[in-house]
């Protein structure tokens, strides 16, 4: 029996969000699609570890009610989002701060509320201090998330580049709002505390602040790739297979030998990408370590995000979780999930625990820990120049997408994907003119 000339229209090596996403579309575009996955299960770093019923995500990677892509995807229409509190909490100077109001609250207006101290040693009432600087600094920081917010996307991508600390100094923001609220809170969006990513990116996370409210998916990180994967066709996805080399017409695996096809996506990490193509930039990866603790008296923050507006330890963020989604941890504990960004120190649970006491104004001697989970590079650094609608087409039948081709976001991965499958239905043809391929070999699926 003769061979079929190829065995898929397109097949995706990468079984993260980005893959899953792109392979959605394509099948929607009526193309015989495979998904080859090393790991045994889908999702990539955006994985959930369950541990006596707490649900533990190992990134934490925060999202925005605004990320477009959310609604756009298909396979995404019953992904739940859980949202905190609106603003953000900021602890500076022994005080927690309730700052930040998004204008979809409120419009223009309410891009950020008066600075409000929820806990705090009696202080002199003369000169008080706040994470954003003086009334007039608070003003201008207001207008600028105002104006950011009513900026459209592509208008915030054509402004020259620049790292994101100086592009914010030179819109007039003072040094002290720029290091009080700005830093801590695009640390949390970007995990880039010293702000030397791109001003586009940097922007383009203060659009999605100032526009929607922060969120995580509803049940943990792992149910925004597991809808997708679910909602594809039967067969169309295959964990547990290690690809080897790619061309433009064909995908070697260690597993199952050679896969012919009319066009390859590479949906994998930046490094595991350039692997399989030598000369493919790679950015630097930022690490981060995510500590998972429980207790039975949960500290009160109203479900906001927890800012250190100081840097007085290892924690860039943390948050009760629970509080904000509940169905991740059991009825009568709290789930504290915090988040520390580059080297973690070399006793980071007693370092966390100490940081945490002083952050939440409680001991943390009896807090439980339940996980901690480090990625090495968790977070691709998009350093300017950086084209956040990066090239997804290599040459004719080879092509790549992931948060390192836009932004090192859950809506950059998004994005990128639908880019890359615009650009292979646009090269391939339109639906309904593609040869129907047989069955690729049997592999284990996901589950």
């Amino acid at each position: 029996m003769l061979e079929p000339a190829y065995q898929a229209d397109v097949v995706v090596v990468g079984a993260g969000i980005a893959g899953l996403a792109a392979a959605q579309r394509l099948t929607s575009a009526g193309m015989t699609t495979a998904v080859l996955e090393a790991a045994h299960d889908v999702g990539g770093r955006m994985a959930t570890e369950k541990v006596d019923g707490f649900r533990l995500d190992r990134i934490g990677q925060l999202m925005s009610t605004s990320y477009p892509e959310l609604r756009l995807t298909p396979g995404l229409d019953a992904l739940a989002l859980s949202a905190f509190a609106p603003g953000v909490l900021l602890h500076s100077d022994g005080r927690r701060h309730r700052v930040g109001a998004p204008a979809a609250q409120g419009g223009a207006r309410g891009a950020l509320h008066a600075v409000r101290a929820l806990a705090s040693a009696p202080r002199p009432v003369s000169a008080p201090r706040t994470p954003l600087g003086t009334a007039v600094d608070q003003a201008r920081l207001a207008a600028a998330l105002a104006r950011i917010a009513g900026t459209p996307a592509g208008r915030l991508l054509a402004r020259p580049d620049a790292p994101a600390g100086r592009a914010l100094a030179a819109r007039g923001l003072s040094a002290r709002t720029v290091d009080g609220f700005l830093r801590p809170l695009l640390a949390a969006l970007l995990c880039d505390p010293e702000l030397t990513v791109s001003g586009r990116c940097a922007d383009l996370a203060l659009h999605s602040f100032a526009s929607g409210r922060l969120c995580v998916p509803e049940g943990g990180a792992e149910v925004l790739p597991q809808l997708l994967a679910r909602s594809l066709p039967a067969g169309t996805v295959h964990t547990g297979v290690r690809v080897t080399s790619v061309s433009t017409t064909s995908v070697t695996t260690a597993e199952h030998g050679v896969f012919r096809c009319r066009a390859v996506l590479l949906a994998t990490g930046a490094r595991s990408a350039a692997e399989l193509l030598p000369g493919l930039r790679v950015p630097d990866g930022l690490p981060v370590t995510v500590v998972h603790h429980t207790t039975d008296e949960a500290p009160a923050t109203g479900g906001a995000l927890l800012l250190d507006a100081d840097r007085g330890g290892p924690v860039a963020h943390t948050a009760v979780l629970s509080a904000v989604d509940p169905t991740r941890a059991p009825a009568g504990r709290a789930l504290v999930s915090s988040t520390v960004l580059g080297p973690p120190p070399a006793d980071l649970d007693a370092a966390v625990r100490t940081h945490l006491a002083r952050l939440y104004g409680m001991s943390t001697a009896r807090w439980e820990t339940l996980a901690v989970h480090h990625t090495p590079e968790a977070v691709p650094v998009l350093r300017p120049p950086h084209d956040p609608h990066r090239p997804v087409r290599l040459l004719a039948g080879l092509y790549v997408c992931g948060d390192h081709r836009d932004t090192g976001t859950v809506q950059g991965a998004l994005h990128s994907a639908s880019r890359a499958a615009r650009a292979l239905v646009a090269d391939l043809g339109a639906a309904g003119s593609l040869h129907r391929a047989d069955p690729l070999p049997s592999v284990p699926r996901a589950a």
